[in-house]
């Protein structure tokens, strides 16, 4: 399933002014970005929801703080909620401010957060 480019480039936008050094992939069925080789928010088409939900990785703290609000949804794609991950729905990023307050939050976070370990190339016989 494709994901929404324009809300990609819209993240990698705010980054970018940010001065943020960042990659991003396609994983998940989706689109990921990454600080320091960590998993910073993405781009997710939810089945249920019908729509782009915009992935955030704020850690747990915040989460408490931040699931109260109508715009966000636990992250359960895989049907049991990811600790410390949130969906906002499109209402929640349509605005430019909007949109770089859930990445100011992710980019708090992420100094905190572990990488997740490299897998390892299989050799070739």
């Amino acid at each position: 399933m494709a994901y929404d480019q324009y809300l990609a480039e819209r993240i990698s936008q705010v980054l970018t002014e940010l001065g943020i050094s960042h990659h991003s992939k396609n994983m998940m069925g989706g689109h990921v970005f990454f600080v320091d080789n960590k998993m910073l928010c993405g781009i997710h088409i939810d089945k249920k929801y019908k729509d782009s939900l915009l992935m955030a990785r704020i850690g747990e703290e915040a989460y408490e703080k931040e699931i109260q609000k109508e715009v966000c949804l636990p992250m359960d794609f895989t049907g049991r909620p990811m600790k410390g991950y949130i969906f906002i729905t499109p209402d929640g990023f349509d605005m430019d401010d909007d949109l770089k307050y859930w990445i100011e939050l992710t980019l708090e976070f992420n100094p905190l957060a572990k990488a997740s370990p490299r897998k390892k190339k299989k050799k070739k016989s």
